[in-house]
């Protein structure tokens, strides 16, 4: 029985610290693969001992490899200065000042495919009792169970203004959802202008895009947007690591709609992202009185995103047919 337990703990914390290990590995070579080597020939040493009947042996085998792996993992901390993806580089701040919302490092990029833009990186101002609309966008790009979040902010004077918690990614580095629960990303909060953040996925990126005007009222608009500007604010001075649970796209607006919200409770489908809009339209945030179906009909915007024949500016043409939007 306690050889058992033994197996199981050694199997289950091999579990985490094999990943942790081997998404921190060494850049050189002849390094890369040293810290799994010591790891596997200790938990080895663990279970030989187990099997002999020497509980001590392996006790302390054990904590030879845990402690020191522990410890380590304490000092794995954000950098924040890396060298980031060009469309990532930047955290977006604000100042506001009375009625007025002044942000830096708005992202406005034009993007001519996936991989060939223009950067543009901008200041705005905006008042914000001008602020009328908030809408919620997802977007899908694998498996219908899981979505990028997007929330646009639309002001009287006909702007619009998107919010997007990301992965800040390294330069050339590629999304992994299993990395993304090894501190392996860094968090960011970006704004942008919705001719960036959301045609560069409908467009480029080939994503599926839903578009549900809500049914918050500008003053709680207000609260979330004001919300957004805290949390990056503060993001740009105590950087975080992404994860894939804790910190990510749904999960961080969510706890900014707590404050709107006290009643909000946490939900699987704040997890499986690509159910959303399902939570959304049950705690009565979307349209009424249209069935969730007809809301994801009316809202799906990625056709009209790619209609660049249109004359119609971006932001009104993915917004036409919307429930919600008829006054856009």
């Amino acid at each position: 029985m306690l050889l058992c337990l033994q197996v199981l703990v050694v199997l289950l914390v091999s579990l985490w610290a094999l990943p942790a290990l081997w998404y921190h590995r060494p850049h050189r070579l002849l390094l890369r693969f040293l810290p799994l080597a010591l790891w596997l020939f200790l938990m080895a040493l663990v279970l030989v001992f187990a099997s002999r009947g020497e509980p001590l042996r392996a006790a302390l085998s054990f904590m030879a490899g845990f402690a020191p792996l522990l410890l380590w993992w304490r000092g794995v901390l954000p950098k924040g200065n890396c060298d980031w993806a060009d469309d990532m580089a930047y955290t977006t701040t604000g100042v506001v000042d009375g009625n007025s919302l002044r942000l830096q490092r708005v992202r406005c990029f034009d993007w001519r495919s996936a991989t060939d833009y223009q950067i543009r990186w901008e200041s705005r101002e905006y008042a914000l009792s001008q602020l009328r609309s908030v809408d919620m966008l997802t977007s899908f790009w694998g498996h219908r169970s899981i979505a990028h979040m997007l929330i646009s902010f639309g002001f009287s004077d006909g702007r619009y203004l998107a919010w997007s918690v990301e992965i800040r990614r390294v330069r050339d580095e590629e999304y992994s959802a299993i990395a993304g629960f090894f501190k392996h990303f860094e968090l960011n909060i970006v704004a942008s202008e919705e001719t960036d953040i959301v045609k560069v996925r409908s467009n480029h990126r080939g994503e599926d895009m839903y578009l549900y005007r809500t049914r918050l009222s500008p003053a709680a608009g207000r609260q979330l947007l004001l919300g957004y500007v805290e949390a990056a604010n503060r993001l740009a001075v105590r950087p975080r690591f992404y994860h894939t649970l804790r910190a990510n796209c749904t999960n961080v607006v969510f706890i900014l709609m707590k404050r709107i919200r006290p009643d909000l409770r946490s939900d699987i489908r704040l997890l499986l992202s690509g159910y959303l809009d399902s939570y959304v339209y049950a705690q009565g945030g979307l349209q009424k009185p249209w069935s969730l179906a007809e809301l994801r009909r009316l809202g799906r915007i990625t056709e009209r995103a790619r209609d660049e024949h249109s004359e119609v500016p971006f932001s009104q043409r993915i917004r036409q047919g919307v429930p919600g939007c008829e006054n856009d």
